[in-house]
């Protein structure tokens, strides 16, 4: 009702002067309040901040964002250690970008105290992800750069689950670590993946989202393959952790594509989906 209520004030105001249609395509297109001295604290709201177009607006980023190449360049205010308070206050940030799952929130609580906006990315499926983005729109020199991308993760997803959705189910170990093992509930974004695969999580129906199980209850479930994070090292030593009990195909992802709730999960669910497709 609301569009409907405004379609007639623009027409009147178009009669007045041909100018109008630029006004309404700049109106479409410009942010209302682009930020343009950004700080991400984590590396997947670095990946989700440039994915937005908005990589020129940042003055410092997380250690471990190493997504796209140019964020190496910049300075580096927290870490698993923590956030460099008195740095950020120092840079004067007009927004901050943050996730629940790795920042600190008492620091965080700081840092809004002092009036500075903060975006929270705290995606548990695919779909927040590309909200993320288009919710990043308003902050962005660059808006229709940031709606793109989450248009193309929808796409993408829904690609995926046209193709291999009615696949015939494979029971799969989401496996991170041996010592301790643990794996991750249906509750993750690391199950959503392999559910858009045609793949049921071996450990779905976890109360835990991380649960820690034991080699026995893995055994118990009868997985037909284990999807780990690493390379060809990964494979062989989770491979030796099994045998002899366990022998099937074990698939290796890139760890940032699959760990980190930014753009490139949906590389990780293509290789992930593609992989699991040629298990018979």
């Amino acid at each position: 009702m609301r569009c409907c209520r405004r379609w007639p004030n623009a027409v009147n105001v178009k009669r007045r002067g041909s100018f109008f249609p630029w006004l309404l395509a700049l109106a479409l297109v410009l942010p209302a309040s682009a930020a343009q001295r950004v700080i991400s604290l984590a590396p997947n709201t670095t990946e989700l901040a440039y994915a937005a177009g908005m990589g020129d607006s940042l003055l410092a980023v997380s250690a471990f964002s190493d997504y796209p190449p140019q964020a190496k360049k910049l300075e580096q205010v927290a870490s698993w250690q923590g956030i460099n308070l008195e740095r950020v206050l120092a840079l004067k940030p007009d927004l901050i970008l943050a996730w629940r799952g790795g920042n600190p929130q008492r620091v965080l609580d700081q840092l809004a105290s002092f009036g500075i906006p903060i975006f929270y990315a705290d995606a548990k499926n695919i779909d927040d992800i590309a909200q993320s983005l288009d919710d990043l729109a308003r902050y962005s020199p660059h808006p229709l750069q940031a709606h793109q991308a989450a248009e193309l993760i929808r796409r993408q997803t829904a690609q995926l689950k046209a193709r291999y959705a009615s696949n015939q189910p494979r029971r799969v170990l989401l496996q991170f670590g041996t010592q301790p093992l643990f794996t991750s509930s249906g509750a993750t974004l690391q199950s959503q993946v392999l559910s858009l695969c045609g793949a049921e999580n071996l450990f779905a129906d976890s109360r835990m989202p991380w649960p820690q199980i034991s080699r026995e209850q893995v055994l118990a479930r009868k997985p037909q393959a284990v999807v780990i994070t690493g390379g060809a090292r990964q494979v062989a030593s989770v491979k030796a952790f099994w045998a002899p009990q366990l022998q099937v195909p074990v698939i290796a992802l890139n760890e940032d594509w699959f760990n980190r709730a930014g753009p490139r999960i949906m590389l990780a669910a293509q290789q992930l989906c593609s992989q699991l497709a040629e298990i018979r």
